[in-house]
C-alpha cells in the first residue's frame, strides 16, 4: 500500500483555517490523516518504545504553533519537522542512542511486506535483502541516513523532505545522490563478501 495518508483531509487549508477560527476539533482530522505518517518518522529517527508520545507531544507543539503556519503550504513536512525536532530532543534527554540498524528494523518491520502465506524462500530472500538494506544504512552518515529515510521510507517528494529536514532543496539533491550511491556500493559489497548464509 503505497497511499499517502496526507491525502486523507480533503482541504488542509480550510481544516486549518477552521481551526483558527476557534473549532479546534476540526485539528482531530489533521491528526487522523499524519498520525501513521508521524509515527513511521518518529520511529525512523530512534524514538523507539517513546514513539507514540514524541507524536503526540508533536501534534500538541504544531496545535499550538498554528497560528505561524504559513498559510497555503503543506501540513505534513512542517509536522514532520516537528516530530524529527522533538524525537532528537527526546532520544538527546534520554541519553539513548539506540543501534541505528534497530531503529530502521523497527520502522520495517511495522509493516509486513510478504503474506504469511508466501513462499518461505521468497519470504527468507525478502528477509535478507531487508537486512543488507539496514546494515547499509547504518553506514550511512547521519544527514545521508534522514535524507533516504524521509525520500524512500516516508515518501516524502524533494520539497516536502526539505521542508522536513529544513535544508535547501539542492541541499536535499545533492546528499540523496551521495547516499544512494554509497548505499549502492555498500548493497554491491554486501552481496559479493557476504552471500552463503542462511
Amino acid at each position: 500500500m503505497r497511499t499517502r495518508e496526507g491525502g486523507l483531509v480533503d482541504d488542509e487549508a480550510a481544516v486549518i483555517a477552521r481551526v483558527r477560527a476557534g473549532e479546534p476539533e476540526a485539528y482531530a482530522e489533521l491528526v487522523r490523516a499524519h498520525t501513521a505518517v508521524a509515527l513511521r518518522a518518529a520511529v525512523a529517527c530512534g524514538a523507539g518504545a517513546e514513539a507514540e508520545d514524541v507524536v503526540q507531544q508533536a501534534f500538541f507543539k504544531a496545535y499550538r504553533s498554528l497560528g505561524r503556519f504559513q498559510e497555503g503550504a503543506a501540513f505534513r513536512p512542517w509536522l514532520l519537522r516537528i516530530v524529527v525536532n522533538e524525537t532528537r530532543n527526546t532520544v538527546r534527554s534520554a541519553g539513548r542512542q539506540r543501534a541505528v540498524a534497530d531503529r530502521e528494523a523497527d520502522l520495517l518491520g511495522g509493516e509486513p511486506r510478504i503474506p504469511e502465506s508466501a513462499d518461505p524462500a521468497v519470504a527468507a530472500e525478502e528477509r535478507e535483502r531487508s537486512r543488507r538494506l539496514l546494515d547499509a544504512l547504518g553506514g550511512l552518515t547521519e544527514d545521508h541516513r534522514q535524507v533516504v529515510i524521509h525520500r524512500y521510507l516516508l515518501e516524502l517528494d524533494e520539497t516536502e523532505t526539505a521542508h522536513a529536514l529544513g535544508w535547501p532543496k539542492g541541499t536535499v539533491k545533492s546528499r540523496l545522490s551521495r547516499a544512494l550511491k554509497k548505499l549502492g556500493l555498500a548493497l554491491k559489497d554486501g552481496r559479493e563478501g557476504g552471500g552463503g548464509h542462511g
